[in-house]
């Protein structure tokens, strides 16, 4: 598979995240078919987002455990406040109820 395949795909599961949900980079991993050290890809991925069209809500993917790993490409507390704007809740740096939020798409989609 290569990088762009790769890239597109991880871009189309994040479309699907709902608003005022987030999942896990290995979840997206897991959802595409790769598992492993793919989660790192996956966050590679993301960091690329930003000039992607269409948008791709990066901001919804976080840590296995919850916490806005991927903040700074955002730039401030941008990350933090696109999710509040959502309805999501963060205390210092993590999901607030991460298992009430939680999107697996593996199991959703």
């Amino acid at each position: 598979m290569s990088p762009d395949n790769f890239y597109d795909m991880v871009y189309q599961v994040v479309r699907l995240i709902p608003a005022g949900r987030v999942t896990s980079y290995g979840a997206i991993a897991n959802a595409i078919g790769t598992r492993g050290r793919t989660s790192r890809m996956v966050g590679y991925a993301l960091k690329h987002a930003g000039s992607v069209h269409p948008q791709v809500p990066a901001h919804r993917v976080v840590n296995s455990q919850g916490l806005l790993t991927g903040k700074f490409h955002f730039g401030g507390s941008t990350m933090e406040q696109l999710l509040a704007s959502e309805g999501v809740m963060v205390t210092d740096n993590k999901i607030v109820d991460f298992k009430k939020v939680f999107w697996d798409p593996a199991t959703e989609l």
